[in-house]
């Protein structure tokens, strides 16, 4: 059995990139031919950074985006009291609309995922099968989501 040397094989590489394997059963060792030199094009090394920034910079786009929006109908709601004009509250979203909507998004975003994944797999790859099968996770909430919304109407209307 070939072990590599972070799972305890005794893996020693030269400068002109033989390396020497050690067979952990018999002792015998083994020559195999890697390339000289590390490849030194940016794309492979690229990729981690990308997904880092863009892991954390899309939910810090967000959050701003959301503060600049609230910011701007404050200042809007002040212009507009300070020259006179009475300006309607917006009225909040009761929990039962809000879990309708909740439920509505979730479910209609994961059908579409599965959807997505069940045509690439019948056209393309067959283990999209496996992408598609993480759908069912919005697919639970969303449908979660609309039980809420339905208990909560029950409740208030008997109460």
């Amino acid at each position: 059995m070939l072990l590599p040397h972070f799972f305890g094989g005794a893996n020693q590489r030269n400068r002109t990139g033989v390396a020497h394997v050690q067979n952990v059963e018999s002792g015998d060792e083994q020559r195999t031919n890697y390339p000289a030199e590390r490849s030194t094009t940016v794309e492979g090394e690229m990729i981690p950074l990308v997904a880092i920034i863009m892991s954390l910079g899309i939910p810090i786009a967000g959050l701003y985006t959301f503060y600049r929006v609230r910011k701007l109908r404050t200042e809007e709601r002040i212009a507009a009291l300070a020259r006179g004009v009475n300006v309607p509250m917006e009225p909040e979203l009761s929990q039962v609309a809000r879990s309708r909507r909740y439920g509505i998004l979730f479910t209609a975003g994961a059908v579409g995922y599965i959807i997505t994944f069940w045509l690439i797999g019948r056209m393309v790859d067959h283990d999209a099968w496996i992408a598609a099968s993480f759908g069912v996770i919005p697919l639970a909430l969303g449908l979660g989501y609309f039980v809420d919304a339905f208990l909560v109407r029950r409740d208030l209307r008997t109460s």
